[in-house]
């Protein structure tokens, strides 16, 4: 049984420490014991930290798959020495809901139809809303409930299927923010990524946190790379999209994406 106390991870919960023993435990069994295990959906930053997680241990032996190209809630799968992560069969099904092209439907109201059956989070995985056509990935547990208990969705009669409609592309909708930064600390970026002032950033990060590529952190002299994604509950999620120069009074050319 790992002993790890996953002192170097920051602001970890007994939630998220369970999961990493869990983890662990599971990845020795998989390479010792050729017991291959899979998790439950995992979002972004629980998937980085497992990665965090295992390397500290020097396990390698694990794969994600979120049931289509680019899936941000993924499976992780702790692969037996006889395994292959190239054809490993992961534990996800499609269940494809159809519709009136005239009906519009959020993510949210396929979330609230999904949480209505008493479906823990856990096996949701991304939800591809498309026009009059939504892939929504789930562990096969759930599947055939999914496809055989949801009619509608709000008010909206749908029909759900055990497939995966490929014509549904992920749209990802972005506002380009562009401005100079006395730094790349955490709060002189969030200051410019909301326009306010770097106090008003400050205090917001020692409140409420900055995650930065999905870990959160309190401090404010974070540093912010290129390519980076950080948000702040209840005000957006964003991307340090690139470094453009420095100017001749030494502030930073920077270009932000806001996702919209």
């Amino acid at each position: 049984m790992p002993k790890n106390s996953f002192s170097f991870l920051e602001n970890i919960s007994q939630q998220d420490k369970l999961l990493f023993v869990n983890t662990l435990s599971w990845a020795e069994n998989a390479r010792d014991k050729y017991v291959t295990r899979f998790t439950c959906f995992l979002d972004e930053r629980q998937q980085k930290l497992c990665k965090q997680v295992l390397a500290s241990e020097k396990l390698d032996n694990y794969c994600f798959r979120g049931g289509y190209e680019g899936a941000q809630r993924q499976v992780m799968c702790l692969l037996s020495p006889c395994d292959s992560a190239e054809t490993i069969e992961f534990p996800i099904k499609c269940v494809n809901f159809s519709y009136r092209k005239a009906d519009e439907l959020s993510h949210r109201d396929f979330l609230g139809a999904l949480m209505s059956l008493k479906i823990q989070r856990y096996c949701v995985g991304d939800i591809v809303v498309g026009q009059g056509s939504t892939n929504v990935f789930v562990l096969d547990s759930v599947a055939q409930l999914v496809a055989d208990e949801v009619t509608k969705i709000g008010r909206v009669g749908v029909r759900a299927e055990l497939f995966c409609d490929d014509s549904i592309t992920v749209q990802v909708r972005t506002q380009e923010i562009n401005g100079t930064v006395a730094s790349l600390r955490a709060d002189s970026i969030l200051s410019l990524a909301l326009h306010i002032s770097r106090e008003k950033a400050s205090a917001l990060i020692k409140n409420k946190g900055i995650s930065i590529d999905h870990i959160t952190t309190f401090k404010t002299d974070s540093l912010i790379s290129e390519h980076q994604t950080f948000s702040v509950t209840g005000c957006g999620k964003f991307v340090l999209e690139c470094i453009n120069g420095v100017s001749k009074k030494d502030r930073i050319h920077v270009t932000l994406c806001k996702f919209i």
